[in-house]
């Protein structure tokens, strides 16, 4: 008798499960995945988002690969992606251990530079782009400062000014995965660090850097696959201008959708997600591997 008063209950928890899964689920898969297939179905086709369309087999991906406005976004996404990324984690470590050490106003400061990420990444280049473009040269023009004098999104080194912006609002996040990392690292290990006389920066890279690895590990894929479709920041500050110095694949992809390159468009956002995908298998088993190396 208690045998099956168990299964029942086993039963019930088990369908209370799905009932909550299942829904989600094919949510998901309507609003994601099912417009996800049809654009790599009609990828492969002429379609113009109306009308009748015809099948054109690989035409749009070779054109994808041998279009050299592609080839430039793509390289300068790379670019943007690897800057943004580096800059991202190496300072949101550090941001986390100021943070996470023995500092009055912690609770106060944490809230503080966490308030970046709760902002709109559009609200916020806005405001950016007004300072970049008349706060700013008016500082440099009564300091003589030539640098701040000019415009930085007037010229062609436009994308170092999307890249601050976007890695001061993208720190709140990294640092806030970086904490809860240091914090998993027991009191005890620091005491153990320090009769062995381990302090500075050897006790951190030798003891807490791979303690925290795996939290590592996941701000380097995030941060890379998101930096990958910059978006938001670019259209809010430059628009992808001056020229095209500062278009991302994601801004090209939107421009030229609206200029009615749809079937193009729909193959390079197809070849993106690959790239993405496969850098970030790449990401996890190499980082995996070490974590298993320092483990």
């Amino acid at each position: 008798m208690k045998t099956v008063l168990q299964a029942n209950r086993r039963h019930r928890v088990a369908v209370a499960f799905y009932a909550m899964v299942v829904p989600m689920a094919c949510l998901f898969f309507m609003f994601h995945t099912l417009p996800f297939l049809e654009g790599v179905f009609y990828s492969f086709t002429n379609w113009q988002g109306y009308g009748v369309w015809h099948f054109t087999g690989f035409k749009n991906y070779m054109h994808v690969f041998t279009n050299p406005t592609i080839r430039s976004a793509y390289l300068f996404t790379f670019k943007f992606a690897i800057f943004a990324t580096v800059l991202t984690n190496g300072l949101g470590l550090l941001l986390a251990l100021g943070l996470n050490g023995k500092i009055k106003f912690k609770t106060f400061l944490r809230a503080t530079y966490f308030l970046p990420w709760v902002l709109s990444a559009l609200v916020v280049s806005f405001i950016f782009k007004f300072i970049f473009s008349n706060v700013l040269p008016q500082i440099g023009a009564k300091l003589s400062i030539s640098f701040l004098a000019t415009n930085i999104l007037g010229t062609y080194h436009a994308w170092i000014g999307v890249l601050i912006v976007t890695v001061w609002q993208s720190l709140a996040f990294t640092s806030l995965i970086y904490i809860s990392g240091l914090q998993t690292v027991g009191a005890e290990v620091d005491e153990a660090a320090l009769v062995d006389g381990a302090t500075g920066w050897r006790k951190f890279w030798s003891i807490t850097f791979p303690l925290i690895l795996p939290f590592v590990t996941i701000n380097l894929v995030l941060s890379f696959k998101n930096f990958m479709g910059v978006f938001d920041q670019i259209m809010g500050m430059t628009a992808g201008g001056p020229g095209s110095s500062s278009t991302s694949v994601t801004v090209q992809i939107y421009s030229a959708l609206n200029g009615g390159a749809f079937p193009l468009m729909q193959a390079n956002s197809v070849v993106l997600f690959v790239i993405v995908a496969v850098v970030t298998l790449v990401q996890l088993r190499i980082l995996q591997r070490r974590e298993d190396e320092l483990s």
